[in-house]
């Protein structure tokens, strides 16, 4: 799985507990949906998103990466 797919899934499943929070436990998680929608509100025009960062420090990589690994493969391989 590359990082963006991977940030895309984790704040899809923040959402989805911060939710279930609100619902179950406490109104007052509602903030953090908050705070993951501004999150990705902000990291679509800005680049940063602290939880890629986070992801590419634990060795995730990028769509990029994946891609030039793929092809390197194949070049070697022939």
């Amino acid at each position: 799985m590359s990082l963006e797919r991977a940030v895309m899934a984790f704040a899809g499943f923040m959402m989805l507990v911060s939710l279930g929070l609100t619902v179950w436990l406490s109104p007052h998680f509602i903030w953090l949906s908050v705070f993951v929608g501004a999150n990705l509100f902000q990291s679509a025009f800005s680049g940063f998103c602290p939880a890629a960062i986070l992801m590419a420090k634990l060795g995730i990589k990028t769509q990029a990466q994946l891609t030039h690994e793929e092809l390197t493969h194949k070049a070697l391989s022939q």
